[in-house]
């Protein structure tokens, strides 16, 4: 049974997951709750199975950011003209955010979500989790080698949690270090590229999971939402994945062409992190899948890749951190009858394009939005209307950022010469996803000149 499973393609796993979580949900929201108003047991157990998965992922994220980046800046060693390539690759992360930020102000202005909408107020309530740009700036100040930051919860309990642009200053500052001191650090970068492979191939472990979890978030989020939240923020909801789908499949397209490229090559190649990116809801989880097929598929040289994916994982957000938080602060301000003025959308674009690492590539754009709400001055109650709905935007929000985290570097590298075209361009490409490659191996970079 298990060796006729593993023949099945993993993409198409996936799939069947996504179908059964669907049956399964309805089956749950069908059944309604238990006599105490608590979810029913099929409801709790695909709640607690997409409540494992994602939870697994997140573990995993503090070793992957560290090792990972620490790797990828002692790359460009190997790389001539690093500086001009790290240029480059922020900004076409720059350019290809002002687009997708002008595409979800446009759509604000065009359908006006938030005076087509049925959403009851008294679900506007504030946020527990926040972000201004204070917050955001003291943030990049490490607290600690970890990152961690405590917090007591409302049991009287201590929970702990970590900041991942911490955790990106502090590995960006150690690998600097490394490249600084040359010869006596190589033993230290021996260890971590060690590190980072056998992070990665736990991390592949938990990947192979993702039909399991796929089935468990879609239920959750049928059986809890079913189209009644779904309705009454139907108009945004809609613009939101007209956003994305103009995005993923209008403007990238039309910037591969620009640049001599073929667009069916590179959904081709990047798809299984894009699929990936759907269901796991986290671009940081789905980062090796992200930075193998930038590599295998797409032919971007593995000494840049493994400094522009990661980079991109945590900072390159078209979808969280430019198309939705302009939509949903237009709907905020709409809902609430707030008017917004030409500066106002200005600030958007800014927000959008210069603060996108505030979401930090965990899962959810919540950080994003009351940074880009405050910014304004509109009420972060307004989140919460907006709650409801959020996990099933944020399967498309994180499926455009990952596109656009492969895309950035195939560009790049095809403007510095250094794409290897005939790779792109092959008919076949690798089943990244296929357990049988399913192998994370920290090879010696391959050298890149321009």
């Amino acid at each position: 049974m298990l060796s006729r499973l593993r023949k099945i393609p993993f993409s198409v796993q996936i799939l069947l997951g996504l179908a059964l979580g669907v049956v399964l949900g309805l089956v749950a929201r069908s059944m309604g709750p238990v006599a105490d108003g608590s979810p029913n047991w099929l409801a709790s157990t695909l709640t607690e199975v997409g409540s494992i998965f994602v939870t697994l992922l997140r573990v995993i994220v503090i070793p992957l950011i560290v090792t990972a980046v620490i790797v990828s800046i002692a790359n460009l060693k190997q790389v001539s003209n690093a500086a001009r390539l790290a240029g480059q690759t922020l900004l076409w992360f720059a350019i290809t955010a002002l687009i997708a930020v002008s595409i979800g102000i446009g759509l604000g202005l065009l359908t006006r979500p938030g005076a087509h909408s049925t959403v009851d107020a008294s679900t506007a309530q504030a946020v527990d989790t926040t972000g201004s740009w204070w917050d955001f700036l003291t943030g990049l100040v490490p607290s600690n080698i970890f990152g961690l930051q405590a917090s007591a919860n409302p049991d009287g309990s201590i929970g702990l949690s970590f900041n991942v642009l911490q955790l990106l200053v502090l590995s960006v500052a150690i690998g600097i270090a490394a490249l600084k001191i040359g010869e006596p650090a190589e033993p230290f970068l021996k260890l971590t590229r060690s590190a980072l492979a056998i992070v990665q191939k736990v991390l592949w472990w938990v990947i192979l999971l993702a039909p399991i979890g796929t089935m468990g978030l879609i239920g959750k989020a049928v059986a809890t939402y079913g189209w009644d939240s779904l309705g009454s923020l139907g108009v945004f909801a809609g613009s939101v994945y007209i956003g994305l789908a103009l995005v993923l499949f209008v403007v990238y397209p039309i910037l591969l062409r620009t640049h001599g490229l073929g667009v069916r090559n590179f959904f081709a190649g990047a798809w299984p992190a894009i699929q990936l990116a759907f269901v796991s809801r986290s671009s940081i989880g789905t980062l090796p899948v992200t930075e193998r097929v930038t590599e295998q598929n797409l032919g971007v040289p593995r000494s840049y890749a493994s400094f522009a994916v990661p980079l991109g994982a945590t900072t390159k957000m078209d979808g969280c951190a430019a198309i939705y938080p302009a939509l949903a602060a237009i709907f905020v301000a709409q809902f609430f009858h707030v008017h917004l003025s030409i500066t106002d959308y200005l600030l958007i674009v800014v927000v959008s394009v210069i603060g996108s690492a505030a979401t930090a590539g965990v899962t959810g754009a919540i950080v994003m939005l009351t940074l880009t709400l405050s910014t304004l001055g509109l009420p972060l109650a307004g989140v919460g209307l907006l709650l409801a709905i959020d996990p099933i935007l944020d399967m498309g929000r994180t499926a455009v950022n990952v596109a656009g985290q492969a895309l950035v570097p195939t560009i790049v590298a095809k403007r510095e010469g250094l794409l290897d075209l005939e790779r792109y361009r092959a008919t076949s490409t690798v089943d990244t996803l296929a357990p049988a490659e399913a192998e994370a191996e920290a090879r010696e970079p391959e050298p890149a000149t321009v």
